[in-house]
């Protein structure tokens, strides 16, 4: 057989193909369509799985995009192969529809999962526990769905290349239906059925738009078997639309306040009968509290209130302070019931957040809040403030923009003279890593080469660490004089208590700045001393009576 007769017999495989196929090539662009939508509909929902239990920084963003194209590539060079092997469009459309289960059965069973593989990780891993654990999540719950979809492309050149004199074009295409698919993919689910739905609803959404190209294609073929399992795929996607519609995370916590999504945080609202708490991480950490009776909150929000008095509280008319990363208002609620000169303003980036601040934690409407990142609003104003709170740190989500000495300079110029600028930092260290591992000790180091005063105190009970900085060098003679004139009793004691606590930093040379930051590194090595300095006690546990000895205890 010749090239011109193998050519020919190749084209014609490829129309008897393309023939059984409903609308002929129109319905295969759309395939690529919307098969390039789902596989971004899907990464954006990983994140947002992911998030509440392993954070959503760039390190855990790095593993999700990684494993994708691990399974995407896969896909491509299995797809290829059976596309050449076996040219028949069916076979691509139930692996279409067993991707589009699998993909509805992630809100039922992905936590599950989730939760499962992260104890499996407890028990097997003694270091990089966040990297291990999202990454075999991932592998487990995201790559068989997507390598499924990655062998999409493939066969539908095979299918869509009738002959070889426009097989360029076709494939260009395929190629920009799969581009425009994946550009609306990626904005849909962020600013769209996200926020308004939750991720729970968006993968179900994209299950159906999946199952729809399926349940089209197999209504105009003979095969009873296909429409046997196209009717399955449709019985098994609404089951699992009724039983996993929901967003509660964290599935094990009962009579929560209130469980929701915003388009950058799982928000979780829980409360007894001493307090409201805020949290946007299931596994780790709370970041707001609302002591219902007005007492202080015996965490580091009280160690903040020692910027107004270094500012001198109660020797001025008034205190102007700023707060980025205002969260539900905290320290600005706390401000307000002990001082009556001070007057408190925030900046939030999450508005979802500022509405459960005025709803669950009783933020006075007279505080304002803007919501806008807190960078971009100090370089849009011109005011300058007596005291700035910078708590815009959570886990190891820390944001590069903030970290670095371009925004503390930044922060310096908006300050008032004699200004105070107080900086909540989170996952203080056990003490085992050394300085060039320890992103506290970048952090100090690097607020240090701005102010010339940095004086830092250690949470007792608690990972924090709260640092003050200014460019006055009478700050602490300040602070001694208006807690000596501070009438209420515990909140006087609380400041002498940091007082107590109060360290000079002596500066490194470790500075970060908006061309090297590396935050996520540097807070991932933290942040698991930490975790395995927890899970010590479940191991021994666990070495001591066994799982079942582990299970009660946990249970």
């Amino acid at each position: 057989m010749n090239k011109e007769q193998e050519t020919t017999v190749t084209q014609e495989t490829v129309n008897t193909a393309s023939a059984r196929i409903p609308g002929g090539k129109v319905f295969l662009y759309l395939t690529e369509f919307f098969a390039g939508m789902s596989v971004m509909a899907v990464e954006l929902g990983a994140s947002r799985l992911l998030a509440p239990y392993f954070s959503s920084s760039q390190i855990v963003w790095t593993i999700i995009i990684g494993t994708i194209m691990i399974a995407m590539a896969l896909g491509n060079l299995y797809g290829g192969r059976m596309a050449d092997k076996k040219p028949d469009p069916s076979s691509l459309y139930r692996r279409i529809i067993i991707a589009a289960i699998w993909i509805a059965a992630i809100p039922v069973l992905g936590k599950y999962v989730i939760v499962g593989v992260a104890g499996i990780m407890v028990v097997t891993v003694n270091t990089g526990f966040l990297i291990w654990a999202a990454f075999a999540a991932c592998m487990v719950v995201f790559v068989f769905p997507l390598f499924l979809l990655g062998t999409v492309t493939p066969c539908l050149v095979k299918y869509a290349v009738q002959n070889l004199a426009d097989s360029g074009s076709t494939v260009g295409k395929l190629n920009a239906s799969n581009t425009v698919g994946s550009i609306i993919g990626t904005f849909v689910p962020t600013f769209v059925t996200i926020p308004s739905v939750g991720t729970s609803i968006t993968f179900i959404i994209f299950s159906c738009i999946l199952m729809a190209l399926a349940v089209v294609f197999f209504i105009g073929q003979t095969g009873k078997k296909d429409k046997v399992l196209s009717a399955v795929g449709v019985v098994i996607i609404i089951l699992c639309a009724v039983f996993g519609h929901r967003s509660d995370f964290a599935f094990w916590e009962k009579g929560l306040t209130y469980e929701g999504e915003s388009v950058y945080n799982y928000l979780q609202v829980s409360e007894d009968d001493q307090a409201v708490y805020l949290s946007t991480n299931v596994m780790i950490g709370i970041q707001s509290v609302y002591v219902k009776n007005g007492s202080l909150t015996g965490m580091y929000y009280d160690y903040a209130m020692a910027a107004p008095f270094m500012n001198g509280v109660h020797e001025k008319n008034e205190v102007n302070t700023l707060i980025l990363g205002m969260g539900t208002g905290t320290f600005a609620t706390q401000c307000d019931r002990y001082f009556d000169n001070v007057n408190s303003k925030g900046v939030e980036i999450d508005g979802k957040i500022i509405d459960l601040s005025r709803r669950y934690f009783g933020l006075s409407e007279s505080t304002e809040v803007v919501e806008y990142d807190g960078r971009a609003y100090l370089s849009a104003i011109s005011d300058k403030y007596d005291v700035i709170m910078v708590d815009a740190y959570q886990d190891i989500t820390i944001p590069f923009q903030m970290s670095s000495v371009e925004f503390f300079t930044l922060v310096k110029e908006h300050l008032a003279e004699g200004g105070v600028m107080v900086v909540n930092m989170n996952m203080r260290g056990t003490g085992e890593l050394s300085g060039d591992d320890d992103i506290n000790v970048w952090l100090k180091d690097t607020i240090a080469a701005v102010f010339p005063y940095v004086y830092t105190a250690d949470v007792i009970n608690g990972s924090n660490c709260e640092l003050f900085a200014s460019c006055n060098p009478g700050m602490l003679d300040i602070f001694e004089r208006n807690v000596e004139a501070e009438q209420d009793h515990s909140l006087k004691r609380m400041m002498q208590t940091v007082g107590e606590g109060l360290k000079k930093y002596e500066a490194g040379n470790r500075v970060m700045t908006d061309d090297q930051a590396p935050v996520e590194l540097l807070g991932m090595k933290i942040i698991d001393t930490l975790i395995m300095d927890e899970l010590q006690y479940y191991k021994q546990i666990l070495k001591e009576k066994g799982i079942r000895g582990l299970l009660d205890e946990i249970m």
